[in-house]
């Protein structure tokens, strides 16, 4: 899980997670969407493979990036395990003002 938050780090890897939320891409289409290198493209789309939170499927001589759903799910609900959602969490205590 460590992986999917590092990947999560960066703000153009977010968008992209974002991009591929409602359909499958190709790496040119998720590139031709940001104003940086190519290599720069291919290196965050790398971190996302990595991370488990894409997976690629070759076309000919595309390469089309598909979400998992999977690993989103396992990291929001981390997250939301952290927020007790649904739960009563401890209150901080008040720090009681003598006037």
């Amino acid at each position: 899980m460590n992986e999917v938050f590092k990947a999560l780090s960066h703000p153009a890897r977010r968008q992209m997670v974002a991009m591929l939320r409602d359909r499958p891409m190709a790496s040119g289409e998720i590139a031709a969407a940001f104003d940086m290198a190519w290599p720069t493209v291919t290196t965050h789309l790398a971190a996302l493979k990595a991370a488990g939170l894409v997976e690629t499927e070759k076309l000919g001589t595309s390469v089309r990036y598909r979400l998992v759903i999977s690993a989103v799910e396992e990291a929001m609900a981390f997250l939301l395990g952290l927020a007790r959602v649904g739960e009563d969490a401890p209150q901080p205590a008040s720090k009681e003002v003598e006037c």
